[in-house]
């Protein structure tokens, strides 16, 4: 690599030449394995154009998720990082990223892994750790997700925020992900919008979410059916609902098991079938919420009333926290069929978002 500075600037990265991604695709016969829901991304300006939205690099270190053939990869580097951790989990593609290492002598680190389970609270300088209430650290979080992988893994990572653990060890890290731009849009969806779902709610709660950009399926090989967004996240000071992560997910989820349907419905299913009437209406009158309301009209402070009602009730019954209202169906269902063999109960018609 080289060094190179202009009068009265500072030193600039640059990668030395290097094959191109396509070339490094062939001399290596990559193949996008459909299973794993893989995609190239070939065009370095569309690259570029996605760490950009990153914000300023210089200096940073950076966690890029599932680099593949290297694209984001040399975007990052020459946006001159600090340092640049690559988790790759499919051992096909490490022989080319191990070019790129050895293109930036000690900037790059390399780990043969899965982002499900590796621990990114070790894996930067306890240096960088700044307080919540600060700005965020000079971390972040790349990376061009495979769908099969980016749900869990957002949601994941939304829990860590809610518990400043994991990679928000260190403070308000930053994300910069893409996501079909169908999951995108509910994670961005404003209260009313009808992509608006319990992604949309998890999600704005705990961090502000921008929807960047809109890349088209044809710019990436092999070519998706869907076209792809980027999404940037930035972990709030204060969360809009300050109850725990699985308390929210739980009332979430249930307003929006039946989004076609009034909210009451949904809502009715946080308690046991006895009491459920009076439960429910004690519940929305004291959260103030609409019971003819759909579940995508209901505003964030209204999601905020029915968690702090509900986590109150709870407090009075802890047996009411650990109700499942699915598996009530399924033990009502065996009792009816006691010789048919345990099904599954039928689906809400909420998306399967978490």
């Amino acid at each position: 690599f080289c060094l190179m500075a202009a009068p009265g600037k500072a030193a600039v990265f640059r990668l030395p030449p290097l094959p191109t991604v396509g070339e490094i695709i062939k001399l290596f016969r990559l193949k996008a394995q459909k299973q794993l829901s893989q995609n190239f991304l070939l065009d370095l300006r569309l690259t570029d154009k996605i760490v950009k939205q990153a914000g300023v690099l210089r200096n940073a270190h950076v966690c890029e998720v599932g680099p593949g053939p290297g694209g984001i990869t040399r975007s990052i580097l020459s946006a001159g990082v600090e340092q640049l951790l690559l988790i790759e989990k499919d051992s096909r593609f490490i022989p080319g990223l191990q070019m790129l290492s050895e293109a930036a002598p000690g900037k790059v680190r390399i780990v043969h892994g899965d982002i499900l389970t590796y621990k990114v609270e070790n894996a930067f300088p306890k240096l960088l750790k700044k307080n919540w209430e600060d700005e965020p650290p000079d971390i972040h979080i790349i990376g061009n997700l495979p769908f099969s992988v980016s749900t869990p893994l957002i949601v994941k990572w939304l829990e860590n925020v809610s518990k400043k653990d994991g990679p928000f060890i260190y403070g308000r890290t930053q994300m910069t992900l893409t996501f079909q731009k169908e999951v995108a849009e509910r994670l961005t969806a404003n209260a009313g919008g009808k992509q608006r779902s319990r992604l949309s709610i998890m999600a704005q709660h705990l961090c502000t979410v921008e929807n960047c950009f809109v890349i088209p399926g044809q710019a990436f090989v092999p070519k998706p059916e869907v076209d792809v967004a980027v999404v940037h996240f930035t972990p709030l000071v204060q969360p809009k609902i300050q109850q725990p992560f699985k308390l929210v997910e739980k009332v979430v989820q249930s307003v929006f098991q039946f989004r076609r349907k009034y909210c009451f419905r949904g809502i009715a299913t946080l308690f046991p079938e006895s009491g459920r009437l009076e439960r429910t209406e004690q519940l929305m009158m004291t959260a103030n919420v609409d019971p003819t309301l759909r579940p995508y009209q209901l505003s964030m402070s209204q999601f905020r009333n029915l968690c702090n009602t509900y986590r109150k009730m709870c407090d009075e019954d802890p047996s009411l926290f650990v109700y499942n209202y699915r598996e009530e169906l399924r033990q009502r269902k065996k009792m009816r069929n006691p010789f048919e063999s345990t099904s599954q109960p039928e689906k809400p018609e909420e998306e399967n978002q978490l």
